[in-house]
């Protein structure tokens, strides 16, 4: 059965990557997943947020590596997608592992690039240790080489790439990097891929499927794939 994911929390509902968007989707029984976006802060607190800049989801100005964690936190990270999410704030990573523990399965993108954040593995390793919370993520990202630090720090928590493309070799790809974790665009979807995955042991995801027609070729076509999608009430009245 095809798991429901909330992508950066229930982001159709409230302000992607919250603390509200992220209880929205705990409250939903039937959604089995939460995704997220992890980066650092000046002073090394892992914090969620998408973009590499503040200023589309936060009425700052500038790198998020730029200000410390206290800095961030003064910012309205919630006001952009409605009045009434004014005043809402940028979490820390460990503010969402202890609303999520032991409640579903946290997917960590790790958002980096060649020389930005340095030791972001490390610090987030640490964090699922100091929670006890190894065995209950999925670290992700698409920089390749972040998720080959990431196994060489520890094997024990499962990693994967993203990808939007059907590259070839992909599972050879995947192989060399340690990943057992494939978060695929949608649209890249082949019934080969998918097979050949899960065949050697790879677990899927398709990101981001919000039309309706789309998630439901998808749960028809790939029963085990788990669908990331921003609106994950469209995907319940189906399944």
């Amino acid at each position: 059965m095809n798991i429901c994911m909330a992508h950066r929390g229930w982001s159709g509902k409230a302000p992607e990557n919250t603390m509200t968007a992220i209880r929205l989707a705990l409250a939903e029984p039937a959604i089995g997943a939460i995704e997220i976006d992890v980066q650092l802060s000046k002073d090394g607190v892992p914090v969620l947020l998408h973009d590499f800049t503040l200023e589309r989801t936060t009425n700052g100005n500038g790198l998020v590596s730029a200000f410390t964690y206290e800095e961030l936190r003064t910012l309205d990270a919630g006001r952009w997608f409605g009045e009434r999410y004014a005043g809402e704030r940028i979490p820390s990573l460990e503010e969402v592992l202890q609303a999520v523990k032991g409640r579903c399965l946290l997917n960590i993108e790790l958002k980096t690039a060649p020389g930005m954040h340095p030791g972001l593995s490390e610090t987030v390793l640490a964090l699922l240790e100091r929670h006890d919370m190894k065995r209950d993520v999925y670290v992700t990202s698409f920089d390749h080489e972040e998720i080959r630090r990431f196994r060489s720090l520890d094997a024990e928590v499962r990693c994967g790439l993203i990808v939007c493309a059907n590259p070839v070799m992909m599972l050879e790809q995947l192989r060399e990097a340690g990943a057992t974790v494939l978060s695929i665009a949608y649209p890249y979807l082949t019934e080969e891929l998918v097979n050949a995955a899960f065949e050697q042991g790879i677990e899927v995801i398709a990101w981001t499927v919000d039309d309706p027609q789309a998630i439901q070729q998808i749960v028809k076509t790939y029963p085990h794939v788990q669908i990331c999608t921003n609106h994950p009430d469209r995907m319940l009245a189906i399944c």
